[in-house]
C-alpha cells in the first residue's frame, strides 16, 4: 500500500485497502470556515443532530471575510460563533486569534502525522506536508462528520512524484508545484494521491512542503502527501497536540505512474491566466505590465514567504502605480513580522499590510481587480474572475517573483 492507503486502512479498521474501495473512516479533525461552516451548521440542524462527536476534534476558523466585510459576512460569522458556543467547540478561531486556516492548524499543532482529516475547503490537502491524509469535502459531509466523527471515502490510486537534487537560490516550493502542474495539467492527478518521495525532499523546508501540498488540488488530486522525516518531526516537536503516527509506503506499493523532478532544474515559474497549468518561466514574461501584487494566502503567507518578500523590498520602493498588498497568514506570523521590523520595511517600501485574511485570493475583499487589471499573486488559483472582474488577469508566482515584480511594475524574475 501507499502512505495514503495505509492511513485510510488504519482509520477504517482494516488490514488493507485497494484503490477504488469504498470505506468509512474515523476522523481526527473536522474543519470548516466562515463561508462553509454556516452551510454545514444548517445541514447539521436540518438532520436533527443534537451534539458533536468531539468538541476538541472540530476546528472552525473565521478567515475568509474576517474582520467582517459586510452584513452577510457578519451573519455568517455570527452563525459560527453561536454554534461554537452552544457545542463548546474548543478550536474556534475568531478575531484576535484568527489566521488563514491552512496555515493556522499546522502552526497550532492541531494536525499531526498519521491523521485523517477532512475540511470544508478544497485546500485542506495542505496537511499532507506533515504526513497526514487530508482532503477537502462539501459542507454536507462536514455536517455529518461533526456529528459522527466519520466520513466515506473512495480509496485513491496514486502518482509517485520522485524528487532529486536541491532547489537553486531564489526558487521555492511554489516554483516546484507550479512546474509539476504545468507538466501534468489541472486534471493530471484527478482523484489520485500525489505521493512525494526521493532524496530531494530533505532539501525542502516545511513551508515549501506545505505550499506544495496546498496546490495538489490544482492538479485535481484527492490529496498530496510527504513522508515523515527529521524535518517533519522537528516541526511537530513541542507543537503537535497528539503523538505523530508514522506511515511509510511499502516497497512494492502500486502507482499509476511516476513523475521525476530534478529540483536543481527548477526555475522561477509563473502560472499565466486562466489556469494553473498554463506555466512559463518568469524570465519569459518580462514584458507583462502589472497593476497589483498580492503576497499572502494559505499557499504563501507563512514566515519564509514574509522573509523572502522582506529581503527583496527592504530599502526599496514599490513601483509608482503598483498596489502591493502583503497579508501574513496568522496572528503569530504577523507578530513576528512586526518584531523583526518587516512591517515597517513593507510600509516604507509603499506596501500595505493587513491582518490575516483570505480576502483578496478569492476576490472577496481587500484587493479586488477592476476590468483589464493584472495581478501577480502568491495564491493558488487564477481562474476567470478569481480576484475580481472577469476581464482581469491573475498570474500565480512565488513570493520572490511577486516582490521583484512589485519593484519594477512588470513580471520580474528575482536575481540578487
Amino acid at each position: 500500500m501507499t502512505m495514503t492507503q495505509k492511513i485510510l486502512a488504519a482509520h477504517a479498521g482494516l488490514e488493507k485497502v485497494v484503490p477504488g474501495q469504498l470505506i468509512e473512516a474515523k476522523l481526527d479533525i473536522v474543519l470548516g470556515n466562515d463561508i462553509t461552516a454556516p452551510v454545514a451548521i444548517k445541514e447539521f440542524e436540518k438532520a436533527c443532530f443534537k451534539s458533536v462527536f468531539d468538541k476538541d476534534r472540530i476546528a472552525i476558523v473565521l478567515d475568509h471575510f474576517v474582520p467582517n466585510k459586510d452584513i452577510k459576512a457578519a451573519e455568517q460569522s455570527k452563525t459560527c460563533r453561536n454554534f461554537a458556543c452552544e457545542h463548546c467547540i474548543s478550536k474556534f478561531f475568531d478575531v484576535g486569534k484568527m489566521g488563514i486556516e491552512h496555515a493556522l492548524l499546522p502552526e497550532q499543532g492541531i494536525v499531526t502525522a498519521g491523521d485523517c482529516i477532512i475540511g470544508a475547503d478544497s485546500h485542506t490537502c495542505t496537511y499532507g506536508a506533515l504526513g497526514a491524509f487530508s482532503t477537502g469535502v462539501g459542507s454536507t459531509d462536514m455536517a455529518a462528520a461533526m456529528a459522527t466523527g466519520k466520513a466515506w471515502f473512495k480509496v485513491p490510486s496514486a502518482i509517485k512524484i520522485e524528487l532529486c537534487g536541491s532547489l537553486p537560490k531564489n526558487t521555492s516550493g511554489k516554483d516546484v508545484i507550479l512546474t509539476i502542474i504545468g507538466m501534468i495539467g489541472v486534471d493530471g492527478a484527478l482523484y489520485k494521491s500525489m505521493e512525494f518521495c526521493g532524496e530531494g525532499i530533505s532539501s525542502l523546508s516545511m513551508d515549501d512542503r506545505l505550499c506544495i501540498c496546498n496546490m495538489a488540488i490544482e492538479a485535481g488530486a484527492k490529496n498530496g502527501i510527504f513522508p515523515v522525516d527529521g524535518n517533519t518531526l522537528s516541526y511537530l516537536e513541542n507543537r503537535a497536540e497528539r503523538k505523530p503516527v508514522i506511515y511509510e509506503a511499502d516497497s512494492d506499493a502500486e502507482y499509476e505512474k511516476t513523475v521525476k523532478i530534478n529540483l536543481s532544474d527548477i526555475v522561477p515559474t509563473v502560472s499565466c491566466p486562466h489556469l494553473p497549468e498554463n506555466t512559463k518561466p518568469a524570465s519569459e514574461l518580462s514584458d507583462i505590465k502589472i497593476d497589483q501584487v498580492f503576497i499572502g494566502s494559505c499557499t504563501n503567507g507563512r514566515m519564509e514567504d514574509m522573509t523572502a518578500a522582506y529581503e527583496i523590498l527592504k530599502g526599496k520602493k514599490v513601483k509608482e502605480g503598483v498596489r502591493c498588498i502583503i497579508i501574513p497568514a496568522t496572528m503569530q506570523i504577523m507578530r513576528e513580522c512586526i518584531e523583526k521590523g518587516y512591517v515597517t520595511a513593507f510600509i516604507d517600501a509603499g506596501a500595505v499590510v493587513s491582518t490575516p485574511t483570505c480576502g483578496p485570493c478569492l476576490g472577496g475583499y481587500m484587493g479586488i481587480l477592476a476590468e483589464g487589471e493584472r495581478c501577480v499573486a502568491t495564491t493558488n488559483r487564477n481562474f476567470v474572475g478569481r480576484m475580481g472582474h472577469p476581464l482581469s488577469e491573475v498570474y500565480l508566482a512565488s513570493p520572490q517573483t511577486a516582490a521583484a515584480s512589485a519593484l519594477t511594475g512588470y513580471i520580474t524574475e528575482y536575481k540578487d
